[in-house]
């Protein structure tokens, strides 16, 4: 919306919370901005794309007052200049310009895989901590924070993701000489399970996984069957016949339970990546979590879904060509399937699991699986009994 931000327009309707927050901009300076939300009314000067920098609440200011000191802030940024440069009594930096001027800038560059998410928990979590100064967050409000989600019954793992969410921000802030030091590093974490149970399908269950996936794929080819004799029947082109797959779930599900690729690589695989001769795949760096290059072998199931695919998608750059995911037609296999309390990401610890239980040793896993630590891998140690029965048995009475 935009109109004259003046004392009639904060008494007026159009300046009244609605459904949901809203901004009005200002006529008569652009970048002079009134955000609306439910319980408070907020000048902001919009400094950027995405970047805006807190004035004040309204009746703090008075709107001319207001735009006098955004004027002054767009000086400020003109000139190169801190924002609130000059002005009597401003508060140091506070978390919100750190996050929108430094932090989400560095971010997107630096770390682009996630960063929109990162950033929106960033948000959602301590967004009401965001006027404040950077140097105005303690040890104290931090474990508050903490104790009061422990309380509400969130869990802790949750609650440590968020708090180094945090630490990040902080760090950076450190690096850039604007805080002393990184105060989340004295936060008592709370204690999570290091050893969870890790989810992977029982052979009964792989089975009938896998019948499901043949059972799909002949429903889909028997229907598109019947579909193109029904146009031949009246003279209009055929679909493209569907030779070994339905569609893209049977090749997306083997190729993870036999790669172990996270499901956001597996989407990102492009076909020049895919070494048939060579027998193995490449996770670009771009395309991983951690940001590393790796390479997987591919056994015998996992080339022959390749093979069979690209015949059946010739024209493609990826491999699994969707932008949407599995969600819709992963639940309804797992449906078909009997098969509950199994996300798509169990595929991962699935591949995982059968290594370990086969023997092959922790470090080839953390290897395969582009663990930056053994830490993440150790989770599936405990698959391996018998070389800790063989381990137990060396200790013999002397």
């Amino acid at each position: 919306m935009r109109a004259i931000i003046s004392a009639n327009l904060l008494k007026g309707n159009a300046a009244q919370f609605r459904d949901k927050p809203f901004d009005i901009r200002d006529t008569r300076l652009i970048g002079f901005v009134l955000r609306i939300e439910r319980n408070v009314r907020t000048y902001f000067v919009q400094v950027g794309r995405g970047r805006r920098v807190r004035l004040g609440r309204v009746g703090e200011f008075t709107p001319d007052e207001a735009r006098e000191r955004c004027q002054a802030v767009l000086g400020n940024v003109a000139h190169g200049r801190p924002p609130l440069h000059g002005f009597d009594g401003a508060p140091g930096l506070t978390l919100g310009q750190f996050v929108q001027e430094a932090y989400r800038p560095w971010l997107l560059v630096n770390r682009p895989k996630g960063a929109e998410r990162t950033l929106q928990r960033i948000q959602t979590c301590f967004g009401p901590w965001y006027p404040r100064p950077l140097t105005d967050i303690t040890v104290e409000m931090i474990e508050r924070w903490r104790t009061e989600r422990l309380g509400a019954g969130t869990e802790p793992s949750t609650i440590l993701r968020d708090v180094m969410t945090l630490s990040g921000v902080l760090s950076r802030a450190v690096k850039l000489g604007k805080l002393p030091d990184n105060v989340v590093r004295r936060v008592e974490r709370p204690r999570i399970d290091r050893m969870p149970k890790v989810r992977y399908l029982d052979p009964a269950e792989e089975k009938r996984l896998r019948e499901s996936l043949s059972e799909r794929d002949a429903e889909v080819r028997a229907a598109r069957e019947s579909a193109n004799r029904w146009r031949r029947a009246r003279n209009q082109d055929s679909l493209p016949t569907l030779p070994h797959y339905g569609d893209h779930l049977t090749p997306a599900v083997v190729l993870s339970m036999n790669t172990g690729m996270r499901r956001g690589e597996l989407l990102s695989l492009k076909w020049a990546a895919v070494d048939m001769k060579g027998k193995q795949l490449t996770v670009e760096g771009s395309t991983a979590k951690n940001m590393q290059t790796r390479h997987i072998p591919l056994n015998d199931e996992a080339l022959e879904v390749l093979k069979n695919w690209k015949e059946q998608v010739s024209d493609t750059e990826r491999v699994i060509s969707i932008d949407t995911g599995f969600k819709t037609a992963w639940a309804a296999l797992l449906e078909r399937a009997k098969i509950t309390k199994f996300r798509w990401h169990d595929l991962r610890h699935h591949f995982a699991s059968r290594l370990v239980q086969a023997g092959v040793p922790l470090n080839t896993v953390r290897e395969l699986l582009g663990h930056g630590s053994m830490a993440m891998t150790l989770r599936y140690a405990h698959l391996a009994p018998d070389q800790k029965r063989e381990a137990v048995a060396k200790l013999v009475p002397p």
